[in-house]
């Protein structure tokens, strides 16, 4: 991509950019999957996304609904080539045509961050609480182990009730042709939870230990066409036994029967114990971090811009209704439930604030100090964001994508963050004092 920049009037720059024929490429196929992801099209092998849409929705150019998108996505490219960070995110003024196999012309007027101050920079003092790791989550983690091992077992023979667990055997056919999906020689199943029609459920419930039965039942399926259909199933089913959970009690002899890789049941708990207190430890770090910006945030001097404000705001909501989709929740009724809409209006709006000051209180020391940044910085802050994932990938995906620029402000803000832990004043909550004894009553002094 080529960039000039131009200056404006303080503070502000205009980008005139051309995006190769390559970089148009790329963004339209990046702009396809997430079509395709929001639109809940599945892959299909040997056929593009395009050719999908069309054959599932009737869109016949898809390039076309993805165009505002794919163009949104080549703004960082060009920020990133002048390494510019915008106060908020620019948007693109086309100057030519937006077509594949085409370069494409376009300006971008940015708003550039500005170089906001504190009013001291002296270490800051926080209170928090004492980190203490608490033993009784690695017990409630073995606990949690043993439930994955739950086994089946024989138990006191009786007739088969809703809720009862049982070891069956049965052949299952449609239309003289048996199904080997359903058929089985010996399978664990649970009646009335709904694993299998209603009718099914009805056959079995009364059966037997070592009773055999014929029944007829329906269920739903699929035809040829992917036409919704009713399936009349013929069932031969004997009931075995009656089963009951066991869940295993994990101790020395089970450890070394089913994880041999640890000496005994006090090395797996060593081995858990670190593993959660070195989460634990991120989490509280993350605790005392949040603690000293809030700090922080209360020297910061300036006035931010309406604009930025609005696109903080703006990222905080899509970010929320992704994650409520996610759980199945409902905009409006979480909304209700956070006090209707203006009372989640303003903490909306107190929250978006927050943000914006603690990070350019953040900047400002990270500039103040004279703070430099190495990989290891940016691969931490590349694990903070998803640790999971490897850095390095998050990282590419990052630079690729001509993000490059608002990485390195999560690591440079990150790195103001601890350093200015390192610094603070760090107090923990006082005990609570002895209680003093009661004064005397009158006539006990008077004595």
């Amino acid at each position: 991509m080529k960039v000039n920049q131009k200056k404006l009037e303080p503070g502000k720059v205009r980008l005139e950019a051309v995006a190769t024929v390559d970089e148009v490429s790329n963004v339209l196929q990046a702009a396809h999957v997430a079509f395709a992801q929001s639109m809940g099209l599945q892959p299909q092998q040997g056929k593009t996304v395009a050719e999908v849409a069309e054959e599932h929705m009737g869109i016949k150019n898809l390039d076309s609904i993805v165009e505002a998108s794919a163009i949104e996505a080549l703004v960082p490219l060009a920020l990133d080539k002048k390494n510019i960070v915008p106060l908020f995110p620019p948007k693109a003024e086309p100057k030519s045509p937006f077509k594949r196999g085409r370069q494409f012309s376009f300006d971008v007027e940015v708003t550039l961050k500005p170089a906001y101050e504190l009013s001291s920079y002296d270490p800051v003092e926080v209170t928090v609480q004492p980190y203490r790791f608490n033993e009784a989550v690695v017990d409630a983690q073995i606990e949690e182990m043993s439930k994955r091992y739950t086994s089946f077992v024989a138990d006191d023979p009786r007739p088969v009730e809703k809720g009862d667990s049982c070891l069956i055997a049965m052949k299952c056919f449609e239309k003289g042709e048996e199904l080997k999906g359903l058929s089985t020689e010996g399978r664990t199943y649970t009646a009335g939870k709904g694993y299998m029609p209603e009718g099914f459920d009805e056959a079995i419930l009364g059966m037997q230990p070592g009773e055999t039965k014929q029944f007829t039942f329906e269920g739903p399926g699929i035809d040829d066409d992917f036409n919704e259909i009713t399936q009349v199933i013929d069932c031969t089913l004997t009931v075995k036994e009656i089963q009951k959970e066991a869940v295993p009690t994990i101790d020395d002899e089970w450890i070394a029967k089913n994880m041999p890789m640890y000496k005994d049941l006090a090395a797996l708990r060593a081995d858990i114990g670190r593993n959660l207190e070195r989460q634990d430890r991120e989490q509280y770090d993350t605790y005392c971090m949040q603690a000293v910006a809030s700090e922080l945030g209360r020297r910061f001097q300036g006035k931010i811009a309406d604009e930025a404000y609005e696109a903080m705001r703006d990222n905080l909501v899509q970010n929320l209704r992704v994650n409520l989709q996610q759980q199945g929740k409902d905009w409006e009724e979480f909304v209700q439930e956070n006090g209707g809409e203006q009372q989640f209006g303003m903490m909306l709006m107190l929250q978006t604030r927050e943000m914006l000051v603690q990070g350019f209180a953040l900047d400002a020391v990270f500039r103040h100090e004279k703070l430099t940044l190495t990989d290891d910085d940016i691969n931490a802050a590349c694990h903070v964001m998803n640790p999971q994932a490897n850095p390095k990938q998050i990282r590419q995906q990052f630079e690729q994508s001509g993000r490059g620029f608002a990485l390195r402000e999560s690591a440079e803000r990150m790195k103001a963050n601890r350093w200015a832990l390192e610094h603070a004043i760090v107090k923990h909550p006082e005990e609570a004092p002895a209680a003093a004894p009661e004064a005397p009553a009158a006539e006990e002094a008077a004595e």
